[in-house]
């Protein structure tokens, strides 16, 4: 087992260019595999609330699980970590829901700047960076400080999966509470998205939802589970691959709510702030580690559950 870096620092050649996630990244590749690109300074409008993300993202057999851009929610760009309502601002992109008139587009699109890395490490069997990031309001206010902790530590050709260790230290230095929600906090049902989010690949559409806690399919939408996967299946080469997140117990209000869907498009995010505004106090720093396991073919409750186990030890 080898993996191998490529860090490209800049490659801005027009502004708002969409036609690939380009931009400063980091790519990590597992033989000739590349894991993930990850985009940490990217240039888009401020209407998408610019953000770094994780695309593409890749199985061990090479099948592609995230989607970029996509043409009804241009702002949804593989895996990031959003907030939809933080005190009145957008930091997951497009409009914002306000009850009684839909979702209205607000000069309210905050940013995720990229404020430099503390560390970048691989070697042939482990990746691990840390970045520290500031979230800026669009009128410039600067309200949340971000240490960001990324890391390949397994990676199970045998067994067909590798896993994305994400965790996120947010401190809050506006000088006053920030009230963390969502659209379902703001009176829109079963919308209570936020928090690390997942955009699948269209492929991935009607695709097989499990939870730790039994829920199956659409009636995983909010409710609270240790860990939830999804299957989708692959155009082409017909294979199925397994996304697994888990949650963590140290984190805020384990077991976490989810926000999922099979249909018009798959996606899930782990939504802490599903239907229960939180309060962010001044000074105050929330930590939230995460893993994704990403796997080739199909997984059961069990696989899903003993790859949970070995993270949490």
């Amino acid at each position: 087992m080898t993996l191998s870096l490529t860090h490209t620092r800049n490659e801005k050649t027009a502004p708002h260019s969409h036609r690939t996630p380009g931009f400063a990244s980091l790519e990590l590749k597992w033989e000739a595999v590349t894991l993930f690109r990850y985009i940490y300074d990217p240039d888009m409008p401020q209407s998408e609330s610019p953000k770094p993300f994780f695309h593409p993202v890749n199985t061990l057999a090479g099948d592609l699980i995230t989607n970029y851009r996509p043409h009804d929610h241009v702002w949804h760009k593989g895996i990031q970590m959003t907030i939809a309502h933080l005190d009145g601002q957008n930091f997951w992109g497009g409009g914002s829901y306000r009850h009684g008139e839909g979702y209205v587009d607000l000069p309210n699109n905050g940013s995720q700047r990229h404020d430099g890395w503390d560390s970048i490490e691989v070697d042939d069997n482990r990746f691990a960076a840390t970045e520290k990031l500031s979230w800026i309001t669009q009128s410039g206010k600067h309200w949340i400080d971000e240490t960001r902790n990324i890391a390949v530590e397994t990676i199970d050709p045998d067994a067909g999966y590798w896993a994305l260790d994400f965790t996120t230290s947010l401190r809050n230095v506006r000088g006053k509470s920030l009230h963390i929600g969502s659209p379902t906090t703001a009176g829109r049902p079963l919308a209570g998205y936020g928090g690390l989010f997942w955009r699948g690949p269209r492929s991935f559409d009607n695709g097989e939802v499990i939870t730790a806690a039994g829920h199956e399919g659409a009636d995983a939408m909010g409710q609270a589970a240790p860990w939830l996967a999804y299957t989708g299946r692959h155009d082409g080469s017909g294979n199925a691959s397994t996304l697994a997140f888990l949650d963590h117990p140290a984190n805020l209000r384990y077991p976490n709510k989810w926000f999922i869907r099979q249909t018009p498009y798959a996606c899930a995010s782990f939504a802490f702030m599903f239907d229960e505004v939180y309060e962010f106090e001044a000074g105050a720093t929330i930590t939230q580690r995460y893993r994704l396991v990403i796997a080739n073919g199909g997984w059961d409750a069990a696989q899903v559950e003993a790859a949970a186990e070995v993270w949490r030890g």
